[in-house]
């Protein structure tokens, strides 16, 4: 919705020099040369300084200076003081939106490259997942609520391995620099840990001592980590603290799973309590599961109401994997107006219906 109408805003912004020139022209032919609104069409390189280059601007206040001194002598006011305090008026505005449009565009060039530069660090943090793992399909989606940088500290990965594929989505406390560089501890360990580690208690325990060695402060980072077995028709999970795994079965119920007792986010293993178990649910051809951050269940309405993705199952039932998460997606957008207050990961396994173990 937002993409949409910023070209509309900018179409106007553009033609709106013009449209306030001919407005003034237009108002002061038909009042009469005895009022005279010289002055105003100085507003038309006012407004050429909004948007466009320095140059666009000088254009536009040429041609202002032009309709002045047109109406200047059809109001017979043209050698007069104010004849000459309207052209001097046209001039000073055209040389400050001149101003005006060089500095803006020397922001834009930044900002322009302060983009280039988080795009190629999400690359580099959030790799390309693999789309495919035998008869498993995967799609992923993220949105970042800091719209300029385009990064946050929320993460995902996806371990596929002969016979299983390992899965993590996190939500690292706190936001800016210090959470991407938490969220790439957690993902390089869970790289290399994800084909090393023999069983999935043992994965998620690498995880913590790798995050209790590089956080202070108390900061922490909630997790779920989850292992699907095609050939077991199985996924096996393991919460730290994260938001439940949501299931859509092949016949649209969806459910929720949830472990006997929740575990502390990692990091923060130090305070006591009990570390995660394990807890498990039925996977089979048909089935979609869906990892996400709290992004997606917190994202409000204008009325304050949270995203009710209880009942958005039905959303992912259509289409390829990757079509039927960015339809969740966009309905998450439309729920919030376009509003994203927090970053949103969403990570999205199917089993393709029909297709056993072993079959492709």
């Amino acid at each position: 919705m937002a993409e949409g109408r910023e070209p509309r805003t900018y179409i106007v912004l553009a033609l709106l020099p013009f449209l306030v020139m001919a407005l003034v022209a237009g108002v002061d032919l038909l009042a009469g040369p005895e009022v005279g609104f010289l002055p105003l069409v100085s507003l038309g390189p006012a407004f050429a300084g909004l948007v466009g280059t320095w140059r666009r601007t000088v254009v536009v206040g040429a041609l202002a200076m032009v309709l002045c001194g047109g109406l200047g002598l059809y109001d017979d006011l043209l050698m007069t003081r104010r004849g000459y305090t309207a052209l001097a008026s046209v001039a000073g505005v055209t040389v400050a939106g001149v101003v005006a449009a060089i500095m803006r565009g020397r922001r834009e060039e930044e900002l322009a490259s302060v983009r280039s530069i988080a795009e190629v660090a999400q690359r580099v943090l959030l790799r390309p997942v693999p789309r495919s793992a035998g008869p498993l399909r995967v799609a992923v989606s993220y949105t970042s609520a800091v719209a300029e940088a385009r990064i946050g500290g929320d993460l995902y990965e996806v371990a596929a391995g002969p016979d299983r594929i390992r899965l993590i989505v996190g939500d690292v406390q706190g936001k800016g620099l210090t959470a991407v560089e938490t969220a790439s501890v957690v993902l390089g360990t869970f790289r290399e840990a994800a084909y090393e580690e023999p069983d999935l208690a043992a994965l998620g325990a690498r995880l913590e001592r790798s995050v209790a060695r590089e956080l202070e402060d108390e900061r922490f980072v909630t997790a779920i980590v989850a292992e699907v077995r095609p050939k077991e028709r199985t996924v096996v999970f393991l919460n730290h603290g994260h938001p439940p795994p949501m299931l859509v079965r092949r016949d649209g119920t969806v459910e929720f799973p949830r472990p006997d007792t929740y575990a502390l986010p990692l990091g923060l293993a130090a305070h006591g309590g009990e570390p995660p178990g394990l807890f498990s649910a039925g996977f089979v051809p048909g089935d979609q599961l869906l990892l996400y951050t709290d992004g997606v269940t917190e994202a409000r309405n204008g009325a304050g109401d949270f995203y009710p993705l209880k009942d958005k199952g039905w959303l992912l039932r259509s289409g390829d994997a990757q079509a039927a998460l960015d339809t969740l997606r966009q309905d998450v957008d439309r729920y919030t107006g376009g509003v994203q207050d927090d970053d949103a990961a969403m990570l999205l396994v199917r089993y393709r219906p029909g297709r056993g173990p072993g079959r492709d």
